[in-house]
This record gives structure tokens, sequence and C-alpha cells, in this order.
């Protein structure tokens, strides 16, 4: 530890008598106490005279990267010395060793402050640009180590959500990625400098896969989370575009990685990253149409649609806001562009096309966010309105198996009953006006639990079937000329209304004796009340049994009870209003 100015100048001269390999570990820790001494006690200026000074130069050389940490941190901490320190930074970057000053740089980033990681990158990017230029050995595994450990930082910084967000930046993110974009430009120059004009060096390939590593961490991180749209020029759109013009540059075109399941050259090894990545790309070129140019006009809507689809299913199965409309305006970018009835079959054996709406049935039904459940049920009624015949039929099989939920099924039998009528207009076919309908109705004609089941809990799905019973007998004659079909039929509805009777009987004979308990309650406490109006006594009330179970209020738990009596009648009318019809037809 040095107490007097005396002895920290003889140590600095012993420093400029010594050669560089006689320096010893306890020499550079005691250069930079020295150098954080000088910033603690406002003495920038002289600490930037030392270092410029002539005769010091051999010192600062050797040494002079000890100082980095120390002068990023006081330009961070303190306006007033930057300018000393700036410059003190700009002449150590241009006389001391890069793969030394590398070196301190990358540690420095490896510790930056928490509280100050935005306002650190920012200050360190352009002497962290000098540096790299300077190298002349494995300037893109450097580069490429720099890349890697900012990003690692810049992916702590929450991503804003709004405009107002980001324009006041307070987390630092927008401006680093701002900063990131002009420290990237001249390795990026000098890869466009030389296209075409000479052979590609094994060094320049290897700065393409960096970059390109880059760009995937960046669609991923922050540009995934980000709110992105062409209408809104905000800074991570520019961000966006800066980061297509480099895979331009490196000639990583977007057709290429949308389309590509695997990476190029093996470049990148993480999975998960690179399916991130690719989906945000597919969203910025589909959706926001950035580059959109850049892609093959020779490619047909479904075959996009098949690449697409891949990245949709990925998207759709996210827990986050961000993805979630990502993939959903993806998916509704690439179905408008194919026509209706006109996806086959076949596509349905395809992963993504089964995982695609399987995800989509789950913002349907288990998404919070009800703008989402409203875009996806938009969705959902595209997708089905494309599917040619065979696909519809397969698909609600599908949907009517998997999706055990009573809002879902009842959309696809109200879709069901949409494709029959369109079959009977001019389009007859085997699977909504043949005997692959029965197949079909017989999953949509069924109690789960027989006659216990809860008819309130699947009244929509219940409701729907109904409806749809009603409408194929009212057009029996034109279905009574396939004599397999209408017996299939009337067999179906004599099997599904027995039992929907049996199911009504029984519900409706507990809910008329729930609710006959639940008034004569209400008349005991009413007459409680007034006998201790009467005599002045207090009388402990009685709790009825149902409001005890439900935590409803007497007047609601009656309310319900009625409205599932009154639906329960709503039923019964339409089963007897169903054989009527099939009885005027049989006459």
């Amino acid at each position: 530890m040095l107490t007097t100015k005396d002895e920290a100048e003889d140590l600095i001269q012993r420093w400029r008598d010594s050669q560089e390999e006689d320096l010893t570990p306890e020499d550079y820790q005691q250069f930079k106490t020295l150098g954080s001494a000088c910033l603690t006690e406002g003495a920038s200026e002289q600490l930037l005279k030392f270092v410029q000074e002539e005769k010091n130069q051999g010192v600062v050389k050797s040494m002079g990267g000890e100082l980095l940490t120390a002068l990023v941190n006081e330009i961070v901490k303190k306006e007033k010395t930057r300018d000393h320190c700036q410059t003190a930074i700009t002449h150590l970057t241009k006389t001391c060793s890069p793969n030394k000053l590398l070196q301190n740089m990358l540690e420095m980033i490896e510790d930056i402050d928490p509280g100050a990681i935005s306002e650190t990158i920012v200050v360190l990017l352009p002497h962290l640009q000098t540096v790299v230029l300077r190298l002349e050995d494995r300037r893109a595994a450097c580069l490429g180590l720099s890349l890697s450990a900012l990003h690692g930082q810049l992916s702590r910084l929450p991503v804003p959500y709004t405009l107002q967000q980001e324009e006041e930046d307070e987390c630092g993110l927008c401006g680093c990625c701002a900063a990131l974009a002009l420290f990237l430009r001249p390795f990026v120059d000098e890869l466009t400098s030389k296209d075409g004009k000479e052979e590609a060096a094994a060094e320049d390939e290897e700065l393409k896969v960096e970059l390109l590593k880059f760009c995937l961490r960046s669609l991923k991180d922050p540009l995934l989370e980000a709110e992105l749209h062409k209408d809104r020029k905000s800074a991570l759109w520019h961000f966006a575009v800066e980061i297509m013009a480099i895979l331009h540059a490196i000639k990583e075109f977007p057709a290429g990685l949308v389309c590509c399941s695997a990476p190029r050259n093996g470049s990148v090894t993480d999975s998960s990253l690179y399916r991130d990545s690719r989906a945000c790309l597919a969203y910025l070129v589909f959706v926001e149409l950035l580059t959109v140019e850049s892609f093959p006009a020779v490619f047909s809507p479904l075959y996009l649609l098949q690449c697409n689809m891949e990245h949709i299913d990925h998207l759709l199965t996210s827990k986050q806001e961000s993805h979630l409309r990502k993939g959903l305006a993806l998916m509704e970018n690439s179905l408008k562009k194919v026509e209706d009835n006109s996806l086959p079959v076949g596509l349905m054996e395809l992963r993504s096309f089964y995982g695609g709406p399987q995800n989509l049935r789950l913002i349907l039904t288990d998404c919070p966010m009800r703008h989402l459940r409203e875009s996806g049920l938009q969705l959902f009624q595209i997708f089905i309105d494309k599917l040619d015949t065979e696909a519809k039929h397969k698909f609600f099989r599908c949907m009517l198996k998997t999706s055990n939920h009573e809002g879902v099924e009842s959309y696809v039998i109200k879709n069901i009953r949409r494709q029959i009528a369109f079959s009977m207009k001019g389009n007859p076919n085997k699977y909504f006006l043949g005997l692959d309908l029965l197949p079909l109705l017989a999953l949509v004609f069924i109690l789960p639990h027989g006659a216990e089941t809860n008819l309130l809990t699947n009244m929509d799905k219940i409701m729907e079937g109904l409806n749809l019973l009603r409408y194929v007998f009212l057009k029996g004659k034109e279905m009574r000329s396939n004599v397999e079909l209408w017996e299939g039929l009337c067999r179906i509805k004599e099997e599904y209304l027995k039992m929907l009777r049996v199911a009504l009987s029984m519900s409706r004979a507990y809910y008329s004796s729930e609710l006959k308990a639940l008034k004569e309650g209400q008349k005991l406490k009413a007459r409680e009340a007034r006998d201790n109006a009467r005599s002045g006594r207090l009388v402990q009330s009685v709790l009825v049994k149902q409001e005890h179970v439900s935590g409803m209020s007497p007047d609601t738990q009656q309310q319900v009870l009625e409205s599932a009596l009154v639906t329960f009648d709503l039923m019964d009318s339409l089963t007897v209003r169903i054989e009527e019809i099939t009885e005027e037809t049989l006459s």
C-alpha cells in the first residue's frame, strides 16, 4: 500500500525502467490501484496527462488496460469528468496491446453492475470496436466472443412494450441496440466491400458465422419480445431493419432461414434459439413485410403456409403474449393467401398442421387474455374455411375427440351444419351428405356421462346439437334418397333423444327439489326473523344447505336454479319439435 507521493513516483520510475516481461502481477495491481485512486480524488485530468506523456508510453502500453474499468465506471457515474476519461480510453485503445485490451473489456462486460448495464455498454462499444479492428489474428472469433458477452448482458434488460416506453427508454435497451448497430457496421462493410471481388478467405467465412449467430440471438431477444410494426418506426423496429440488412450482407437470405429447418454449417447448436429466431424472422417478413421482396416469387401460398406452420406452431405453444400475438398474426397472414376449400387432407398428417390448430384451440379455451381469444376464434374459422371437404371432416372429428371443451365442440357442430347445408346446395359429397357423415354425428350426439351428464355444463353443445338435428330432419326429403344414411340418422336421433330425455328428467327433478328446499329455507328464515323481532330475543339463523355449499346469496341461487329449469324446458321443447318434424317427413 502506497502512502506518499514520493513512493508512487519511485514506483512509476521503476516501471519506466522495466521491461514488460519483468512486470509482476503485483505491479499490475498497484498500477490499477493508483489509477483508481486518482479518479476517486477527482484527478482525472492529471491521470490523462500521465497516460499521454511520452515518457510513460512504455508503462501505458504494458499496463494501461488495467485502467479501463475505472475509467468507464467514472464516465458512467460522473458527467463532469467524461471528456478526460473518454480521451484517456481512446489513447489506451490505440496504444495498448489489442489482445490484452480485449481481455480486459470482456472481463468488464462480464462483471457489469446490474444497475448500469446500458450506460456501460454504450460507453464501451466505440472503444471495443477500435480494439477488435486492430486485431490481426482471430478477429472473427474475438468479435464473436464480444458479441456473445454483450448480448448476455443485453438480454437482462426488460423489453419495452409500448411506444412511449421505447421513447423513454428507461432501462436503456433501445440505446444499446442502436449502439450495437453502429458497432457492427465496419465489420459488415468489410464483407460487403469484398463481395464478389476476391475469393472469400476462411476468416471472412468465420466472420459471417459470428454475425449470423448475433443476428439469430437478436431476433430471439429482444425482437421476439418487442412490439414491431412497420407503421410504428420505433427504435427496436430500426434495430430489426439493421439485423435484416446484416443477414442480407452475409448472404443469409430470409427464404433460406425461414424454410430450412437446420442451420447452415452447424453455425447454431441451440435448437430452441434457432426455432425462436426463425419464427421472429417469418413474422417480420410475412406480417411486417420487411425484405419480403427478397422471397422467391415462385413459392406458392400453400408452400409458404407449410413453411410457416412450423413457426406458427412454435409461437402458439408459448405462454408469452408477444409470442402469441406474432403467432396469430403470422397464421392469419399465411392462411389468407390460400384459397378457400383448398387445403388437402394430407396436410393434417404433418405435425405442424396438427399442432398449430391444437394450440389455437388451447388459446380459445385457456388463454386469460380476451383479445387473444377473440383473434384466435376468428382464425379458427378461417382455418376451417381453407380446408377441403375431406380435411374439414377429419378436422371436425379430431376436435370433437380431443377438445374436451363444450364451447369448442358447439362451434364445430355449428360448422358441421354449415357444411351439410353447403353440400345440399349443389355440392354433394360423401363426407357431409353420405355415409361418412354418420361417424361424425356419432361424436356429436353423445352425452359424456350418459343420463348423469351435467346438462348445464354441456348446454352449448347440446343446444347446438339439437339445432343440427332439427335442421337435418327438416331437410329429410333430400336425405331420404340415401336409405342407409337416413336409417343411420334415425338411429342416432332415437338413441340420443332417448338418453337426453332421461337426463332431462333426472336434472329437472334434482333442480326442482333444490329450488323447493331453497324456498322453504327462505320462508323459515323469514319466520324466525319475525319471531325475533316480536320477542326481542337473538336466535341463531339457520343456513340452508345450498347457500352454505355454494357461497351464493339465496336470491342468486334462486335465479340460477330457475334459469336451469328454463334451459331444461327449452331442450325438452326442441326434442318434441324434432320428433314432430320426423313424423311430418315420414308422412
